[in-house]
């Protein structure tokens, strides 16, 4: 690489500053990409099979259109992901936001038209990003306690080692579970055995993985995934396992859970954003009426105003941006970032793209500053052309890495002082609840008001800061909404 162009991205990165070098930077960006490059496929899935109110799914007709929706969800991510490499200069992945998206379709789309729907996405991204230009969101960052913060950081490794668990298939959901007071079980049987070959290659990669991250190999992630990825390839070439679900029937427990590890036919084709643009702003008023419609708005806004902050807090510490007072270089500007994305997925009609957890993967991995985000931006608007080859990547081989970066995570526990009750319950509530409600929502919410409400009881009242008060109310009305509504008649 010319020296010129390196002392240029050194600088304009921070990335000697940061300890880190170009090497590490793109070896983050690549190991973020194969842990998140899942979303090009499962986005499609979640919001590509739902009617609207006219029956129609999106991007028009009653036949799923997944590769329409699989191109738009990758170009959204690339140009998004590039921009905050670029503006916030950390390691900080965008893509379409999960549990919002699976929100959109079930709770907003069916009310109205897809267009409708993506409209309101897009009122919320720009009501968030108006709270970043007037410094509100700014400084409810700053406002939240240090060891909140490690709390929420903790509660997120746990969550995303309990996503990687689940994605490979290594802990199930049981089907029917009013028969049994257990909700989750070990493997397809749920009787202690593990069964099927993927099972097994997520494992080995698990192994293999741990060894080399306590080894300290570097690209110990990236040579995890890849590596179990080859793996995945030649057990399936042996073995022709085949999915767990085809045509949207289970088939075989024991099957691979998203994608099945085989070369495509093809390698290159030309992607179809057509979709870009198809929203309504306003059309959902007239549907469904004000009051509704700004109720949904407001869901949208706190669940993402939220589980961003949480990314950032805990992503951000894991690579050591954060600072012992729990404050963040270029908070406004990463936040900004994240609030237009959040209207630029409502424009693009694939939901509010969000900041990723996953993101820590290409942190595990070395990388410190933005330009880990832009490889990993490029990396998503190529997949645009070679959306065959992000499908070669089986969960049971990109999941090993988000259990390691779940433990990594969860090693900041040691910061928070549990002899202090006052802090140390809102805490455990945070980390616990954010794997155990599958919503990082969740958990900082119940971890807010029971802080406030502590230490008011106990008279420390003058210790909240005033924003947290009003944080911990908006809260309460997050987790009462369906109450209002049905008190308001709607």
């Amino acid at each position: 690489m010319n020296p010129r162009a390196t002392g240029f991205l050194d600088r304009f990165f921070f990335i000697s500053e940061r300890g880190s070098t170009i090497g590490q930077e793109v070896r983050g960006g690549f190991a973020t990409f194969f842990t998140m490059a899942y979303i090009v496929v499962l986005n499609p899935i979640i919001i590509g099979t739902v009617a609207d109110k006219t029956e129609n799914v999106l991007g028009g007709g009653t036949v799923p259109n997944f590769p329409l929706i699989a191109a738009a969800t990758a170009f959204a991510a690339g140009i998004l992901t590039i921009a905050m490499g670029v503006f916030g200069r950390v390691p900080l992945a965008m893509a379409t936001g999960l549990g919002l998206n699976a929100f959109v379709a079930f709770g907003i789309a069916t009310q109205m038209t897809w267009a409708d729907a993506m409209g309101l996405v897009v009122l919320e991204g720009i009501v968030i990003a108006i709270l970043v230009l007037t410094g509100f969101r700014v400084a409810v960052f700053n406002a939240i306690p240090a060891q909140l913060k490690t709390a929420i950081s903790v509660g997120i490794g746990l969550f995303i080692a309990l996503i990687g668990f689940v994605d490979a298939g290594f802990v199930r959901r049981i089907p029917d579970a009013s028969n049994t007071t257990v909700p989750v079980k070990l493997g397809a049987l749920g009787n202690g055995s593990l069964t099927g070959w993927p099972t097994l290659v997520f494992v080995v990669g698990l192994i293999v993985t741990a060894f080399l991250i306590a080894r300290k190999f570097k690209g110990a992630i990236l040579l995890g995934i890849v590596g179990t990825t080859i793996l995945a390839i030649v057990v399936e070439a042996v073995g022709k396992i085949g999915p767990q679900v085809a045509q949207g029937k289970p088939v075989n427990p024991d099957g691979w859970a998203l994608n099945v590890p085989k070369l495509p036919s093809t390698f290159l084709e030309l992607p179809d954003l057509s979709l870009l643009g198809q929203f309504n702003l306003f059309g959902s008023f007239s549907k469904i009426g004000g009051v509704a419609a700004i109720l949904l708005v407001f869901t949208l806004l706190l669940a993402d105003f939220f589980d961003t902050m949480g990314t950032v807090v805990g992503v951000g510490r894991q690579a050591g941006l954060v600072a012992p007072d729990g404050t963040m270089e270029r908070t406004r500007s990463i936040l900004l970032v994240d609030s237009l994305a959040a209207a630029a997925g409502g424009a693009a009609s694939v939901s509010s793209n969000t900041t990723y957890v996953e993101s820590a993967a290409g942190v595990g991995e070395g990388a410190r500053t933005g330009l880990a985000s832009v490889v990993t931006g490029v990396l998503f608007l190529l997949a645009m052309f070679f959306a065959p080859l992000t499908q070669v990547v089986p969960s049971e081989a990109a999941t090993p890495a988000l259990v390691i970066v779940g433990f990594l995570m969860m090693s900041q526990i040691r910061e928070i002082d549990f002899s202090d009750y006052e802090i140390a319950i809102p805490a455990f509530l945070t980390i616990v609840l954010i794997p155990f409600t599958y919503s990082i929502t969740a958990g900082i919410g119940a971890g807010f008001i029971t802080y406030v409400f502590i230490k008011a009881l106990k008279g420390h009242a003058r210790q909240i800061h005033p924003l947290l008060w009003v944080v911990a109310a908006l809260f309460v009305v997050y987790f009462t909404v369906e109450p209002i509504k049905s008190l308001l008649g709607l």
